[in-house]
């Protein structure tokens, strides 16, 4: 989902650094739908990718760049600002 990535990115990374990014985003929104989280469902899923989107961007704009860890702070970034009702699986 490069789109996401892009949207908020603002050619602020080098191309090598989007693919990670991009990478750890779709790692991230495929754990958050294997979950069956409602956040992955067609209502939810709009906001809950700009989040994941914006979450990973952010954590780059610090430093990091480990695929698995943008993904974790994303998902665990979601969790805590979730709607208790949006949430019925475990990422």
């Amino acid at each position: 989902m490069l789109g996401f990535i892009k949207k908020f990115a603002k050619g602020v990374f080098y191309p090598e650094e989007v693919e990670v990014l991009t990478a750890a985003f779709d790692d991230a929104w495929a754990r958050l739908e294997a979950s069956r989280a409602l956040f992955a469902e067609e209502a939810y899923a709009p906001a809950a990718r700009e989040i994941l989107a914006k979450r990973i961007i952010m954590a780059a704009q610090r430093g990091e760049r480990n695929r698995q860890q943008l993904t974790d702070d994303a998902l665990r970034h979601l969790s805590r600002h979730a709607p208790q009702d949006a949430i019925h699986g475990h990422f």
